[in-house]
C-alpha cells in the first residue's frame, strides 16, 4: 500500500434540514507531508469530535482503486482525491484483506487499523443526495480509520509496511458488512467483540446481538 494523495479540509459551513453544520469533509489534495497526531490529523478540520477525531479516529484513509466506481456514479462532480473525506488517498489498499488490529509502519508514523467508515448526512451532502449513504453501504469498500501509536510526518510516495499482524481478527470489510447486517455472523461478533483495537462503546453495543 502507497500514499498517493495527502488531503486536509478548512472547516466548511453547510445547510441540512434548514439548519448551518460546520464540516471537515471537504478535503483538499496538498503537497506537503502532513502530521499524524494522537487525536487527529494536525491542521485538518474536525468539527463533530462525538463522530470523528480521537484515538480510534484519528486519521481516514480510503483506497484509490474504488474511484472509478463513485465517478461513474456521480459524473458531474468535480472529481479530485480527498472527495470521500480521507486524509490518505492509499493505492494497493483492499479491505478484504486489511485486518482489524494490524498495526503498520508509515513515513515517521506507527498506525493501527481500528474500524471502517460509516457514512452520514454529511457525505450526502457533498455528494448533492443522501442516497449517496445506501449506496456506499451497498458497495461495501468503506475506507479505514487509524490508530496512531507513534505520531509523525505522512507523505505521498511513503509506504505501509506491516510490522504486527492482528491474532484472531476480522477484515475492515467483514466488519463493514457486520455491522449494516440484520443478521449478525455471530463467529465474526466474537471476533469484533475480542479486538480491543475497535472502541469499547462500539462493542458494547454490538453485544447485544450476541446469541
Amino acid at each position: 500500500m502507497k500514499i498517493i494523495s495527502t488531503n486536509i479540509a478548512k472547516p466548511t459551513t453547510i445547510i441540512f434540514n434548514g439548519q448551518k453544520v460546520t464540516t471537515g469533509i471537504f478535503k483538499n489534495p496538498i503537497n506537503t507531508p502532513i502530521y499524524l497526531g494522537k487525536e487527529a490529523v494536525k491542521g485538518d478540520e474536525v468539527s463533530d469530535r462525538n463522530v470523528h477525531g480521537g484515538e480510534f479516529k484519528a486519521c481516514y484513509l480510503f483506497s484509490s482503486k474504488h474511484y472509478p466506481y463513485w465517478e461513474k456514479l456521480y459524473p458531474n462532480l468535480n472529481w479530485e482525491y480527498g472527495m470521500l473525506g480521507e486524509n490518505l488517498t492509499v493505492s494497493g489498499m483492499d479491505e478484504t484483506h486489511l485486518i482489524i488490529g494490524d498495526i503498520y509502519k508509515v513515513g515517521e508514523a506507527l498506525v493501527q487499523i481500528t474500524q471502517p467508515r460509516e457514512p452520514c448526512f454529511k457525505l450526502g451532502v457533498k455528494f448533492g443526495t443522501q442516497d449517496v449513504l445506501k449506496q456506499f453501504i451497498e458497495h461495501g469498500y468503506p475506507g479505514t480509520y487509524v490508530r496512531i501509536l507513534k505520531e509523525g510526518f505522512v507523505k505521498t510516495g511513503d509506504h505501509f509496511e506491516l510490522v504486527e499482524k492482528a491474532k484472531n481478527s476480522l477484515s475492515t470489510f467483514a466488519f463493514f458488512k457486520l455491522l449494516f447486517s440484520n443478521e449478525k455472523d455471530q463467529t465474526l461478533l466474537k471476533l469484533a467483540l475480542e479486538n480491543d483495537s475497535i472502541p469499547l462503546k462500539k462493542r458494547m453495543k454490538l453485544k447485544a446481538f450476541l446469541k
